[in-house]
């Protein structure tokens, strides 16, 4: 190739890049009343689908609603954004992967506040008392953990929950599932006997005909509370709104009307405080 053909060559490119510029600049990120958005215009919230009532895909819209993705929808509308989810494995989630591979800026999802946890993500004031349920056929005889075990019942439960940790503490060696719908066909087809998991879950699913044959045989008191997760030491101003705003959202009836909407009516203790 000759010297102006070259040039040429090089102009061109040059020009193609310059053209290429502003996609690519559309993607990168904004800040917004101090807050560290990863893309302009959106808060960008990661978590692992489904996991109803907290998050699921509406089968007609398309759109993932539940509890969760309401509150962090009332911190986008403080930042004047809107909130983008992203659907991630659960283990990116609870290692804090996600949030450090800068794939959202905060996670939702019924994550229990947990020190480990902690140690290496910021997390948000609890915003919601968990309790854990078990879930197996009517008629079953079985109301509690002991009579699981006292039966020799096959447990079930999602991978790397609090629920599956907390049965594993009392000794279970329970058949872990992907995810909850897995776990919940798990006990439909029979491959385990009883299954554990987040009580608000489990009243979600006997709403469903389809899992008229089953009932919640025992709750499991956990003393649980979940957060909203964010990077660790990067973002303080999203630590700060968070808490904020789910403080207003309990103080002018806000909270109380995501509860019952998702979940029911609102124990008298507040839950969720």
């Amino acid at each position: 190739m000759s010297g102006p053909q070259k040039r040429w060559a090089l102009a061109a490119g040059l020009a193609a890049l310059a053209l290429a510029a502003p996609a690519c600049g559309g993607e990168k990120g904004a800040t917004v009343q101090g807050v560290k958005l990863i893309e302009e215009g959106a808060l960008t919230s990661c978590t692992h689908l489904p996991y109803p009532p907290f998050q699921s895909e509406d089968k007609e819209t398309g759109k993932v609603v539940g509890f969760d993705v309401d509150i962090i929808d009332l911190v986008a509308e403080r930042l004047g954004v809107a909130q983008k989810v992203v659907d991630t494995p659960f283990e990116t989630m609870r290692t804090g992967s996600a949030l450090n591979a800068g794939k959202c800026d905060i996670q939702m999802g019924g994550m229990t506040i947990k020190p480990e946890r902690v140690k290496f993500m910021d997390v948000s004031d609890p915003y919601f008392d968990a309790t854990q349920s078990l879930m197996a056929k009517k008629g079953s005889g079985v109301a509690s953990l002991d009579d699981v075990k006292a039966k020799k019942l096959d447990l079930g439960s999602q991978a790397g929950t609090t629920g599956e940790d907390f049965v594993k503490d009392k000794g279970f060696d329970p058949r872990s599932f992907d995810n909850s719908n897995a776990e919940l066909n798990g006990l439909r087809t029979g491959q385990v006997d009883v299954i554990v998991q987040d009580d608000p879950v489990v009243k979600g699913w006997l709403k469903d005909p389809a899992n008229a044959e089953f009932e919640i045989v025992a709750n499991l008191n956990t003393g649980e509370q979940y957060g909203m997760w964010m990077r660790k030491g990067h973002n303080p101003e999203l630590v700060k709104i968070t808490n904020e705003v789910i403080a207003q959202a309990k103080a002018d009836g806000t909270y109380r009307r995501i509860y019952e909407k998702w979940i029911g009516p609102m124990p008298a203790a507040g839950g969720g405080s």
